[in-house]
């Protein structure tokens, strides 16, 4: 598709073995159906909002809708990135950057899935190093935060390796339970400390402005 007045579509963070792009429809049909087949154990809740306690062709769907109204609802102070993580042609999961009145604190946040059939192999971690280095290197991000359940050792090693230090606990209620986070904070000066995949960036240019940058 010609991006013309929407050049989020354009947005290419490439790794290794990733590409993270915002998707059109058909990559979209595709996200939505590997959030159908699953994305953690049905015994397990490791989201605060438990969006995947329906059945699946409900799932899909919702990711679909969510993923079109992060596009509707878009404007420079109140933005989420939305992407669709693709490896060896393949969509796998979901990386999402970000951000309320970034020009004024340049700061931002995480959040992600993966399909199950695709975790256990590093990309969880790749993935977030892609949108760190759009945040920080691109962005001129001073900030990136994130949280996991203290009861999530996968998210909460992929944000040790990466370098985020913690930054104290806070309390949620899901399903009716009280359950804690651990809440992550990741300066400027430890992600430079801390880069170790490769990222490139294409497209940036024409749609830094959306982000308030």
């Amino acid at each position: 598709m010609k991006p013309q007045h929407w050049p989020l579509y354009g947005l290419r963070i490439r790794t290794p073995r990733l590409e993270l792009r915002l998707p059109d429809l058909e990559l979209l049909d595709d996200l939505a159906s590997v959030a159908a087949d699953g994305v953690h154990a049905p015994d397990t809740m490791p989201f605060t909002v438990p969006w995947t306690d329906c059945p699946p062709a409900e799932r899909g769907r919702a990711v679909f809708q969510h993923v079109l109204s992060t596009v509707a609802n878009w404007s420079d102070r109140d933005w989420a990135l939305s992407l669709a993580v693709v490896h060896e042609g393949r969509v796998v999961g979901r990386q999402d950057l970000m951000a309320r009145d970034f020009a004024v604190t340049g700061e931002v946040s995480t959040g992600s899935w993966l399909g199950l059939a695709h975790q256990g192999r590093g990309i969880g971690t790749e993935m977030r190093a892609a949108v760190l280095h759009l945040a920080f290197a691109g962005l001129g991000a001073g900030v990136a935060v994130s949280s996991a359940m203290t009861d999530n050792p996968r998210s909460l090693g992929v944000s040790r390796r990466l370098g985020y230090l913690p930054d104290g606990l806070t309390v949620a209620a899901l399903r009716g339970d009280r359950v804690r986070l651990q809440r992550l904070r990741l300066e400027r000066a430890r992600w430079e400390e801390h880069r170790a995949v490769e990222v490139t960036v294409e497209g940036l240019d024409g749609c830094r402005a959306m982000f308030g940058a």
